[in-house]
């Protein structure tokens, strides 16, 4: 049995499912004039000579300047809370993981912007890929920051709240086949005993630091496909690299593109992330989402977004034109319903057509 909070986001659903439905009424009818088109999303490009970190730092600066031009002076500066994210990847192991010369120059461009040192804090999944990866130092010398950054270790569980969670009926040890409804829930953990194991099991838990500490937060993504997701990108670092218990998931390819999409268009969540920001130095066509050498493509570019989805779809045409180069099967329908998904829920778009690019 499946029991509902009235939680923001299940009300969210409830009223953009009404809207989408009285607006499908209206039309029929003919009593109101079309609504006008939405602002093409846009992606800010810069080309890099190399990918060392003076690169780094002069690309990343232009792109945070005409964000800031685009969007308002205060976008990316201290808020009230004076903190700032940044949702990294290592998990594929070392060879495909967030570029630490691309971190560097997103910190010095956050500090000159007024931000503290120790106020900017990572999140990263894998305590043993964050090492490996050099976002955190050997064991035999201790600590865990990057440089005078903290960061924050999700399978430690020390940063997730029993307040936030995604509640879905797909426990860890269940893999039905069918999806069934899931919602976002804000309630605490039921009282112990053989119900709360079972609710425990339901449970993905959110990484709160992200949209509770800090003014904003910025995913830097690393690209690979996925043999249930498709794609992993933008989307899937956000959430279930975001989260505790996403595993259960990714046994069926019609589930996890689904808790993804949910959990992608969670107020708090989408509210709080700034954009993400994705280097193309490298990505990988096939044999995702683990690192392999030979299957990498490497481009001289940096992308900026506050568009996830587009992002996702952009990199989805680039996976797949490398593929074909190689004689491999492209991606089928079936691997764009992560994008289809999150659509229907209004976190972005995937029509690739409309992009507004700017390269300042």
């Amino acid at each position: 049995m499946i029991r509902f909070r009235p939680s923001r986001f299940a009300r969210s659903l409830l009223v953009r499912s009404a809207a989408v439905g009285l607006g499908l009424a209206v039309c029929a009818a003919g009593t109101e004039a079309p609504q006008p088109a939405p602002p093409a999303p846009v992606v800010w490009e810069s080309t890099l000579p190399d990918f060392s970190a003076v690169a780094y730092g002069d690309a990343v600066e232009r792109l945070f300047a005409d964000f800031e031009a685009l969007n308002g002076a205060n976008a990316l500066r201290p808020g009230p809370r004076g903190s700032v994210g940044l949702k990294i990847y290592t998990d594929s192991g070392p060879g495909l993981n967030t570029p630490p010369a691309l971190v560097r120059a997103v910190i010095a461009a956050l500090e000159r912007r007024g931000f503290e040192a120790k106020r900017i804090f990572l999140v990263g999944l894998n305590q043993l890929r964050l090492r490996e990866a050099g976002y955190l130092p050997a064991l035999s010398k201790g600590g865990s920051s990057f440089a005078e950054h903290p960061v924050f270790v999700l399978e430690t569980g020390r940063f997730y709240d029993n307040q936030w969670f995604y509640d879905s009926p797909l426990p860890a040890r269940f893999a039905p086949a069918v999806l069934q409804q899931a919602e976002v829930s804000e309630g605490p953990r039921a009282a112990a005993g053989a119900d709360d194991q079972l609710s425990s099991d339901r449970k993905s838990f959110l990484a709160t630091p992200l949209f509770l500490d800090a003014d904003f937060w910025i995913n830097l993504p690393v690209y690979s496909d996925h043999p249930v997701l498709g794609i992993n990108g933008a989307l899937v670092n956000a959430t279930l690299w975001n989260a505790s218990n996403t595993g259960r998931f990714l046994r069926s390819s019609a589930n996890a593109p689904a808790a993804v999409a949910e959990m992608a268009a969670i107020p708090e969540l989408r509210e709080s992330w700034r954009f993400s920001i994705v280097s193309l130095e490298r990505y990988q066509f096939i044999g995702g989402p683990m690192f392999h050498s030979l299957y990498t493509v490497s481009e001289p570019r940096l992308w900026l977004s506050a568009d996830p989805v587009l992002l996702d779809a952009l990199m989805l045409e680039r996976l797949n034109a490398a593929r074909q180069h190689e004689r491999f099967p492209p991606l089928f329908d079936d691997d764009r319903r992560l994008l289809e998904y999150c659509e229907r829920l209004g976190v972005g778009t995937a029509q690739v057509k409309t992009v507004q690019w700017r390269r300042p």
